[in-house]
């Protein structure tokens, strides 16, 4: 008898050890039905992520001297530049909030561009911070806008057999408001990978950069470079994580 119950007591606790998971169960025909219990991780709403872009600028260059080096060869003059391509990126948080919408943070680089005419050498480069808000379809396309301030910084030298120039005036830096408005498309990769294309038309306004110089004679003179709008064309591709 203590043999009998010895054996019930053994069997009542190795049972539990040995029973099917609790996702499976037993069908009239003697298999196994598997039930999955799946809740998704849900997101917090917030997010990170960073964009490679190709910017095409669009602006003009106004070149105005005194009047005394009128009759050299550095000349009033003004250039033109359409769609100049520059390679530039940004990095991005933001957070997710009434389902559609988002609102941004982004930190970015519009490029570098240089052009070098008879006279003189032009470069300038573009960094940027903007709040963006996204209103995102169901389809994976959005709209955005954005505000912020960009931070054109601009350098001229001239030919220095022309005129002795300033060494601290050949660089300019310059702040200017900044807008513009979006259209893209999200893709997500997995849970939390977000592939992000996105076209951009944005504005900005140039610096106005005056060089102080002196001829052979020690006779002060300025030479200025007046930029006007500059429009930017920004196509680029990026990824974000969502948390």
């Amino acid at each position: 008898m203590k043999r009998l119950v010895s054996l019930v007591v053994l069997c009542g606790l190795t049972m539990p050890a040995i029973a099917a998971p609790s996702y499976l169960t037993r069908d009239g025909r003697g298999g196994y039905i598997v039930t999955y219990d799946y809740t998704d991780k849900a997101k917090t709403g917030w997010y990170v992520g960073a964009r490679a872009d190709l910017n095409l600028w669009n602006w003009k260059n106004k070149y105005s001297v005194d009047d005394d080096l009128t009759n050299v060869n550095i000349n009033s003059d003004s250039d033109k530049y359409s769609f100049e391509p520059t390679f530039g990126g940004s990095a991005f948080a933001g957070f997710r909030f009434a389902y559609f919408w988002r609102a941004e943070l982004e930190a970015g680089y519009l490029g570098y561009f240089k052009d070098a005419d008879g006279e003189s050498d032009f470069t300038m480069q573009i960094p940027y911070l903007t709040a963006n808000v996204y209103y995102d379809f169901v389809n994976g396309l959005y709209l955005g806008a954005g505000v912020g301030v960009a931070m054109p910084i601009t350098t001229l030298d001239l030919d220095a057999t022309l005129a002795t120039t300033d060494g601290a005036d050949r660089t300019k830096y310059g702040v200017s408001p900044m807008a513009g408005i979006m259209l893209g498309y999200s893709y997500e990769l997995d849970h939390n990978l977000v592939l992000d294309i996105r076209y951009r038309l944005a504005g900005l306004f140039g610096a106005d950069h005056r060089i102080s110089m002196w001829d052979s004679d020690g006779v002060p003179h300025w030479f200025q470079n007046d930029i006007d709008f500059i429009l930017d064309n920004s196509i680029s591709v990026g990824i974000r994580y969502e948390f």
